[in-house]
């Protein structure tokens, strides 16, 4: 088990560094065009994390793998990123970092197979219906605010259903590459191949997305008109933050934070990554952040606690500390030498171990 201080340190980079890329996207923005901002951030940092993988000796390539990691690459990072970062033109950082917590909404929405699980679940539905709510505040604070012109509400109301848009296009790419896990590993076995490392399969990802953002930059016309010098050097430092803070050290800490900490308890990360960036936004750009966007933002975080309830409440820490509290009942029900006491303490202890030898929960 790694030291105390490496899991807090790996958890502030995946906190704070997660949530402060929506900060910096829109720094760079001021002199980067969007989509030569996601090839030079996506080329720069696939590039870096393959020649890492390249000296740690992992295999660099296998075809089937690679052919998923290209595809849900183009999903996860090129689509939803785009969307990302175009929007971030015309809305504040901490609005898209909330849209983007958000996206457990599309998780419950569009994983049929567990419709049935999911719509039978009151807190599942209750924070489907709460996070409808917070985005339709966030939609609405957009479109009545009183300090814009009607033509910046047109294209700040565009900008966000773009961005939800790339929130659902994050949510299929997921979902894909989850339901084709079993499917993949059969063809590779089939095949005769070997899997390849997790960080391998991201770094594909990356340059896929790097790609795509390059041929979209040069068919738009961003690259023609792209000129490398009249770049800010804080601009140029925001692009190599996202590329190596953003892209490979949050990412390698959370897939080092999964390796050794519960699912549930590292997915906490979407409850802190919108607040990082809501307070980033309002104490260094000039965004205004309103009551009406603090308060979709609880309402929204309040939807993704609702909809996680189900792991949450089956997480091991959270049925010890059950256990012993109803421990600490029972023996509160009659003096120490009570025959009930004692029958009634042994039956949940046995109901208790048996429990435990037949679960087969994955999130512990």
């Amino acid at each position: 088990m790694p030291a105390t201080s490496s899991i807090i340190f790996a958890y502030l980079v995946v906190y704070i560094v997660w949530g402060s890329t929506f900060f910096f996207i829109e720094k760079a923005l001021h002199s980067f065009s969007p989509f030569v901002l996601g090839s030079v951030r996506f080329i720069l940092a696939g590039s870096l994390l393959m020649g890492y993988c390249y000296l740690k000796g992992y295999k660099l390539f296998a075809k089937t793998a690679v052919k998923d990691a290209l595809f849900v690459g183009f999903l996860l990072l090129f689509v939803d990123m785009a969307a990302v970062i175009w929007s971030e033109q015309y809305i504040s950082s901490g609005i898209v970092s909330i849209i983007a917590a958000a996206t457990a909404i599309w998780f419950v929405v569009l994983d049929r197979p567990k419709w049935k699980e999911n719509f039978s679940s009151l807190p599942t539905v209750l924070g489907l219906i709460f996070g409808f709510i917070g985005v339709f505040m966030l939609f609405a604070e957009q479109l009545f605010a009183q300090w814009d012109s009607a033509g910046d509400k047109s294209i700040k109301i565009m900008a966000m259903f773009v961005l939800v848009c790339g929130t659902i296009a994050w949510t299929v790419g997921s979902l894909i590459s989850k339901y084709n896990r079993e499917k993949r590993t059969h063809q590779m076995q089939k095949n005769g191949e070997e899997d390849i490392h997790v960080m391998v399969k991201t770094a594909w990802q990356m340059v896929c997305a790097g790609i795509a953002f390059t041929v979209v930059a040069s068919l738009n016309g961003e690259y023609a008109h792209f000129q490398a010098q009249d770049v800010m050097p804080e601009d140029w430092g925001a692009i190599i933050y996202l590329a190596t803070m953003g892209s490979i050290l949050a990412f390698g800490s959370y897939i080092w934070l999964l390796q050794y900490r519960p699912t549930t308890e590292v997915s906490t990360h979407a409850y802190i990554n919108p607040i990082v960036a809501l307070v980033l936004a309002h104490y260094f750009t000039d965004h205004q952040v309103t009551s009406l966007q603090i308060i979709g933002l609880v309402v929204v975080l309040a939807s993704v606690l609702l909809m996680n309830w189900n792991l949450y409440k089956n997480n091991k820490k959270v049925r010890l500390f059950k256990r012993a509290k109803q421990m600490k009942r029972l023996r509160e029900l009659a003096p120490q030498s009570s025959i009930p006491r004692i029958m009634a303490l042994s039956n949940f202890n046995q109901r208790h171990e048996k429990k435990k030898e037949g679960d087969s929960n994955p999130h512990e």
